[in-house]
């Protein structure tokens, strides 16, 4: 019945006839990248709630029409934050067919493309393709409340926190009097400053409050709700992929747990706000 959704309304429809105008497509460094992982022995897994024929449509946009060769397991409908949560008997996984999902099964065997499931049943498999008792897992996501929280509080995963908002000090615009092309450049060369978008005008500073002293003591800052998830629930964060797309496989990063700190996880660098107040810039 879902693909007959998947025609209705606007949103999908809208984004199945014109996806240039809503996706942006997957740079080569981030290709070259998943290729190098495989290519190291890694298993690489895309797990994600939206349905079969709506992934492979972004996937194949995205990172082309072999996208599912960059991975080992593909898991859709997976239902997040519940995949992480639920047991085996809660939420089953389902086999595929022109994508409509077909029997309910008892454990995963082998690597392919599945439906649903739970976190639990796929570690098993992740044991058995490994030969390991107890693989180590890596999980990307950019959901606070989907993925990191609960694969790293259910599942115990090593998570890694894509936040754009970490792009607020550094988002550029191209300079209108380029004599050299863009692509020649560095990553932020030739890119002038834009105003930091981790600043809401609306709600303030993603990752601080100040609060006002009383009488005459100066405002304190302190770091918000959502900037303490970050530091509790990650083991590092980034601004995007393409971040760390270039780097060794084998470069060794700095977690947040690694000595206490409330920035030390954040890659390339923390965001101004959480910096000493003579570095940081204040944004009204």
């Amino acid at each position: 019945q879902w693909k007959s959704l998947f025609d209705c309304g606007t949103y999908f429809p809208e984004v199945k006839n014109h996806p240039e105008k809503y996706l942006q497509k997957c740079p080569n460094s981030v290709k070259k990248w998943l290729k190098q992982l495989k290519s190291a022995g890694k298993i690489l897994l895309l797990i994600t709630s939206s349905h079969s024929d709506y992934c492979r449509l972004l996937c194949e946009y995205i990172l082309g029409n072999d996208f599912e060769e960059y991975f080992d397991v593909v898991i859709t409908n997976a239902l997040k934050p519940g995949f992480f949560s639920h047991t085996p008997n809660q939420r089953p996984f389902r086999t595929l067919e022109n994508d409509e999902e077909q029997e309910t099964l008892l454990s995963l065997d082998k690597p392919g493309w599945y439906s649903q499931g739970n976190a639990i049943h796929l570690y098993e498999l992740l044991k058995k393709m490994t030969g390991k008792l107890d693989p180590k897992v890596v999980y990307f996501g950019d959901s606070m409340h989907s993925d990191i929280f609960p694969a790293r509080h259910y599942s115990n995963w090593e998570t890694v926190f894509i936040l754009e908002e970490l792009l607020g000090d550094k988002v550029m615009v191209p300079t209108e009097t380029e004599s050299e092309p863009l692509e020649k450049k560095g990553k932020y060369e030739g890119y002038q400053p834009k105003i930091p978008y981790s600043v809401s005008e609306q709600w303030g500073s993603f990752f601080v409050d100040r609060l006002p002293g009383l009488e005459n003591a100066e405002e304190t800052l302190v770091r918000t709700w959502s900037c303490k998830c970050i530091s509790t629930y990650s083991t590092i964060a980034i601004p995007s992929l393409e971040a760390i797309a270039d780097l060794p496989l084998d470069y060794r990063f700095t977690r947040f747990s690694s000595n206490s700190s409330a920035t030390a996880g954040y890659y390339p660098s923390p965001p101004r706000a959480l910096l000493p107040s003579e570095e940081s810039v204040t944004m009204k």
